[in-house]
């Protein structure tokens, strides 16, 4: 199972850098970072909720899942 990020698509679509995203929802820049790069193995609801909240949109605009491709048979 892959969970896809699309936070970067949301911030250009409202013309927003990470910084100013960063500081809004009360995130290290670092940390923004590691989500917007897919490299987080969670998220908790109350940041997921501010970033719906900051970006005006749906969690589904910002998560995305695509299932794993099927593995060769044996």
């Amino acid at each position: 199972m892959t969970i896809i990020v699309n936070i970067d698509v949301m911030m250009a679509k409202r013309k927003m850098s990470a910084g100013e995203l960063a500081e809004r929802i009360n995130l290290t820049p670092a940390n923004l970072s590691v989500l917007k790069n897919n490299k987080a193995k969670a998220v908790r609801f109350s940041t997921l909720e501010a970033l719906c909240r900051e970006l005006n949109c749906q969690p589904g605009d910002i998560l995305e899942y695509q299932p794993d491709v099927l593995k060769k048979e044996r």
